[in-house]
């Protein structure tokens, strides 16, 4: 089984597939090949080391710095702080690597490790496969003055802080908005940034201890943000996931703005502005039917990528377009990221609400979302879907009954061994009725 899913190394904690000893022997790796790789020859390469809010997280990054120290790598610890932080802290200084322990979304018990190259960019499939390779491999150790050091950088948390408001031209003034980090990497960082931008800011799911991330709360819990943005009578409602890389967002009448309605806005924003490169803007196939349309209805064009915020930015990188993202709220704003950041995306879209003079609901009109069914299908041979005939059949069945009104994706998960059967239609009913049906001949297929 390959080491590296589609966003780094995740699973449980201390599990088969993450221990220490595992942690250690990718950095070791991760080392040797981007040190072999570097331009800077003669210089002793540096990392920056982040996590998010996980008790696990503590004893991870200790490993994790040991390696890269081992093997000759000067480290800079910057603590608990999103996974763009880390992204942002490699490109502006100069690092040769990046690394955050971060399981993102997923429950505590999980966690994850996540590569970041020279400039701040993810790792390409061809590097990480290189590393898992690589990993355990007899090497020679360096000694004395050639060991690397170990730092703890105070200033990170304000440095990034003063990247994100350098992305605000338009001050939040008269904005109230209720934030839920998650319990998670944003805690401390976005209702300070919110704050500084002008709003008015009431954070909830902000104490994180080590075991709370996403319990409940977040991205994936929209119930309390949906109450909070309702009792307090805010403007809106930004939630973010457990390293900060996601938004999602709550109008004033608790109505959930997922990904897909964000990009609608901010697509529709920037290109009245002139800041729409190519009138572009890329998405990945997970996103609903009701995007696509809005953006045909827009006269604006999209490029497809399969699912993932690294695929979403080769694309963007590839036809040089500033705007890309994912339903599930990673959007990459070009101009000031290269990676997928949620307290930027908040920054983003509160602006546009702003300078607009609509409410987060009035601008999200123009996204009419279809009714859209996923089952995840769990304990299978997900590495066989695309050898079925019978789920193929199956499928083509599908999208003849659903004709030019819906859609149907099987797509088997980077992350967890699991399918996910999409379907969308005219209704809730038919879209379950056919996702159900997939999901069962999926696991008749390829069950375990």
């Amino acid at each position: 089984m390959a080491l590296f899913g589609t966003d780094g190394i995740r699973g449980l904690a201390n599990g088969p597939i993450l221990t220490a000893e595992i942690a250690l022997s990718a950095a070791v790796a991760a080392a040797h090949i981007l040190v072999e790789s570097s331009s800077n020859a003669g210089k002793r390469p540096r990392a920056v080391v982040g996590q998010d809010s996980r008790a696990s997280g503590e004893f991870l990054e200790a490993a994790v710095v040991a390696g890269l120290a081992s093997a000759g790598v000067d480290v800079y610890r910057v603590g608990v702080l999103p996974t763009p932080a880390i992204a942002h802290l490699v490109g502006a200084t100069g690092a040769d690597l990046g690394v955050m322990i971060s399981a993102s979304h997923n429950a505590m018990p999980d966690n994850g490790i996540k590569l970041f190259a020279r400039g701040g960019g993810k790792l390409d499939d061809a590097i990480e496969a290189a590393i898992e390779k690589r990993m355990g491999e007899p090497w020679e150790r360096p000694t004395g003055r050639a060991v690397g050091r170990i730092y703890d950088d105070s200033t990170a948390a304000a440095k990034y802080i003063e990247h994100l408001l350098a992305s605000v031209t338009t001050p939040l003034n008269g904005l109230k908005i209720v934030v839920d980090c998650a319990n998670g990497a944003s805690s401390h960082v976005a209702p300070t940034v919110y704050e500084k931008a002008g709003a008015t800011v009431i954070a909830i799911h902000h104490s994180p201890d080590g075991w709370n991330i996403n319990d409940g709360c977040g991205s994936t819990h929209l119930e309390d943000l949906q109450a909070a943005v309702v009792r307090e009578k805010a403007d809106f409602g930004i939630a973010h996931d457990g390293d900060s890389d996601r938004c999602l967002a709550v109008d004033a009448s608790g109505s959930v703005v997922d990904g897909d309605h964000i990009m609608t806005i901010l697509a529709n924003g920037f290109k009245a502005q002139g800041r729409l490169k190519s009138n572009t803007i890329v998405a990945t196939v997970m996103s609903n039917l009701g995007f696509f349309h809005a953006m045909k209805s827009a006269d604006i064009n999209v490029v497809i990528t399969a699912v993932g915020d690294r695929y979403v930015l080769e694309q963007m990188l590839e036809g040089d377009f500033s705007l890309g993202g994912e339903q599930s709220g990673h959007l990459i704003i070009r101009e000031h990221a290269g990676t997928g950041d949620g307290i930027l995306t908040a920054l983003a879209l509160a602006q546009e609400v702003v300078r607009s003079g609509k409410t987060l609901a009035e601008l999200a009109t123009a996204m009419q979302r279809f009714p859209q069914i996923l089952i995840n299908v769990a304990d299978v041979a997900k590495d066989k879907l695309a050898q079925s005939t019978v789920i193929s059949s199956a499928v083509e069945a599908a999208e003849k009954q659903l004709g030019d009104a819906g859609r149907v994706l099987l797509r088997a998960s980077g992350t967890e061994s699991l399918i996910r059967v999409m379907v969308e239609a005219s209704s809730d009913s038919l879209a379950q009725d056919i996702a159900t049906s997939l999901a069962a001949v999926v696991k008749a297929e390829l069950g375990n």
